[in-house]
């Protein structure tokens, strides 16, 4: 090229420019792409058989109020409030992602009056009953399928604010508060955490100091950690909160309480004594105001105090049918369990939207070939692809049935219940919303460049719901009361000398089971050797766990931090007593279902969500319940269930029962969603 003389690059150039200029395949502001040589989108549909049936499969995971949910999605599919967008010739409902975080709340608070308008949340309060609790899970549930930020906030006002007042109110407060509640002429919140304190409830500074002269409570916040913070609708919408205070009468501080205080005028003015300051932008839920609360010496009614677990009389004496300080502390966290119920629960459908999306498509996109020049392989074809994402399918189906046991237990609960209730919501709602975040992760990645695309979802539910595994409880502390529960049970029958009863512990009368020597395929798929494995693993880690406590104690340390320094094999075991229930649940969920090819499949999701269990928990090898050559065993079958399980993909997330429009473009024509036509958006 260097010795190329000008008039010979002059002329090259020149023949350059023309075959610019005179290609034939061109054509200037036209279409040059030739589809018959492109990719083209083909819907899984087309290729993909399913053998149950997607309406049975259907009803044994939402199991109840399947036509209100559907008339919810219709309800928010009808509204351009919930800003319905075409993408490849489908039209979507999905948050609005590209709005600021004032615009969100805006929106999420005028969804909610376009919903009360509908009569979606009649008799939420002012109705009891079993079928109205149900009816308003299956409500929170759909909700949430469209926007995270709108169940919470529902949820707050609802079920935190509401509940406080149903379950800590009496007579009194419940004809006062519920109806104006459930209407919305009153927007709730609930002030529980503090800057200084979260899952440490006890241990909160704000104070609430009797007066007697006046008949009123004083609600101080007496330094900057005891502000009140991350309290949903705070920052711009919530008229009245439940504040729980320490309660100071006579210089005696009876612990914490709850108390109703008014913080915004039904002008949306902030009342006197209060300061409201807004929490700012977060990674997720910016349709949620949250807002941080100081009191400065505000007076409120005596008879503002929620008087179902203790009172106070107008000269100052308190009074409590609950006489030990702990148990009366217990009484008062009540709604949190309703909290960890909703929160499992949307974590399910969480992951149900991420896996839905995520194999739809790996059903259409393709990538390499097996044999050159032959067609590229789909995504789901790829064992590795079906080993990322199958086991989280099955895990989910496992977990939705969980979620259901959970939610009856709930809507039936009794005073005799509510321990059980309480640590069963602790450990589902720590392994649930860890398997969602898990879950969701995977799914970005499986979808590649597009889940990094907001509108597809995937990306976008991870900051939605990252928050899970904190609020209402962080989930490593969850998992360390439920070992605590369990350690209790443990002592008190050995003290006793009586069987194991409750928390499902009644196996551990039985004698210790043993592992077969061979695991092959037909005993691995044994639901009596995965329920026998589960137990023993449980058995053994309560067992080490009190062991180690009592080794602790006799060295002369105390309770509480002999518990902090066993923290590992407390959190093992809070995990082996909440993955047992799960399967136990979906054990008793597939003997629901009839003989056939749903029967066929619901059995492979049983066998691969235990065996992936044991897979994952490194505890089997560690203690030796399963040795290296049966871990092995554990994996080869986990791949051999995911190769059947393979031709049900489609079926199996089409059973989750979310409509299209509440998926992504991803999960449809990706290919059109993204076609210059499209572009603009």
């Amino acid at each position: 090229m260097s010795s190329e003389s000008p008039t010979d690059r002059a002329s090259r150039r020149t023949r350059i420019l023309s075959n610019h200029l005179t290609t034939s395949d061109l054509q200037v502001g036209g279409n040059s792409l030739q589809s018959n040589i492109c990719l083209s989108y083909s819907p899984p549909e087309l290729h993909e058989k399913i053998e149950f049936e997607v309406r049975k499969m259907r009803e044994l995971l939402d199991v109840h109020n399947l036509q209100d949910r559907d008339w919810l999605f219709g309800l928010m599919m009808q509204s351009k409030l919930f800003n319905p967008q075409e993408k490849g010739g489908k039209v979507f409902v999905m948050p609005d992602f590209n709005h600021t975080k004032e615009q969100q709340r805006e929106m999420t608070m005028k969804r909610i009056e376009y919903l009360l308008e509908r009569g979606v949340f009649d008799g939420w309060l002012t109705t009891r009953g079993p079928e109205t609790e149900m009816r308003k899970f299956a409500f929170m549930e759909t909700l949430g399928i469209f926007d995270q930020s709108l169940a919470i906030k529902i949820g707050v006002h609802f079920f935190l604010w509401g509940g406080a007042i149903q379950f800590f109110g009496t007579k009194r407060h419940h004809d006062k508060w519920l109806r104006d509640t459930e209407t919305y002429r009153i927007k709730g919140c609930f002030a529980m955490t503090e800057l200084g304190h979260g899952s440490n409830v006890r241990g909160i500074e704000t104070v609430a100091t009797y007066d007697p002269k006046t008949d009123e409570f004083v609600i101080t916040t007496p330094c900057e950690s005891a502000q009140k913070y991350w309290i949903g609708g705070a920052a711009n919408h919530a008229t009245h909160t439940v504040v729980f205070s320490q309660l100071n009468i006579n210089g005696r501080n009876q612990g914490v309480h709850a108390f109703i205080v008014q913080l915004r005028d039904f002008d949306g003015n902030i009342c006197p004594n209060i300061r409201i300051a807004d929490c700012g932008h977060k990674i997720g839920l910016n349709g949620v105001d949250n807002g941080r609360i100081w009191f400065d010496n505000v007076r409120i009614p005596r008879e503002n105090l929620l008087n179902s677990v203790a009172d106070v009389t107008p000269d100052g004496q308190y009074k409590s049918a609950i006489q030990d300080p702990d148990q009366r502390f217990a009484a008062f966290l009540a709604p949190l369990t309703s909290g960890r119920v909703t929160i499992s629960l949307s974590a399910i459908y969480s992951a149900q939207i991420g896996l839905a999306i995520a194999i739809r498509y790996a059903l259409s996109r393709r990538a390499f070939s097996f044999v050159p020049n032959e067609p590229e392989v789909l995504l789901l074809d790829y064992p590795s692809h079906q080993r990322r994402l199958l086991p989280l399918v099955a895990k989910t189906y496992a977990m939705t049935c969980a979620g259901n046991y959970l939610k009856k237990m709930y809507v039936k609960r009794t005073p005799e219940s509510n321990k059980t209730i309480h640590v069963v919501s602790s450990g589902f709602k720590a392994v649930l919303t860890w398997h969602n975040m898990r879950t969701l992760q995977e799914c970005r990645e499986a979808c590649g460049g597009q889940g990094l695309k907001t509108e597809n979802q995937v990306g976008h539910l991870k900051g939605e719901y990252d928050v899970q595994s904190t609020f209402e409880g962080d989930n490593n502390v969850l998992m360390q009361q439920v070992s605590k529960a369990l350690l209790g049970e443990f002592i008190a029958a050995k003290k006793k000398n009586k069987p194991f009863k409750g928390l499902g512990l009644e196996y551990m009368n039985e004698p210790w089971p043993v592992i077969p020597s061979q695991l092959t395929s037909d005993i691995l798929r044994s639901s009596n050797f995965q329920i026998t494995t589960l137990r023993l693993r449980e058995r053994d880690l309560l067992n080490r766990f009190a062991a180690e406590m009592s080794q602790h104690q006799s060295s002369g340390v105390n309770k509480e931090y002999a518990f902090a320094l066993g923290y590992q094999l407390a959190e093992d075991l809070g995990r082996a007593f909440s993955d047992r229930i799960i399967f136990e649940t979906f054990l008793n969920d597939e003997g629901t279902v009839s003989t056939g090819p749903m029967k066929d499949v619901v059995g492979k999701l049983r066998s691969l969500y235990a065996l992936t269990c044991m897979e994952e928990d490194a505890a089997f090898l560690r203690y030796g319940y399963l040795s290296t050559e049966k871990a092995a065993a554990v994996r080869a079958e986990v791949a051999k269930l995911c190769s059947e399980l393979r031709p049900h993909a489609l079926g199996l997330v089409s059973s989750f029962g979310v409509p299209g429009a509440f998926l992504s473009p991803i999960a449809f024509n990706w290919i059109d969603s993204n076609a210059w036509s499209s572009s603009s958006a």
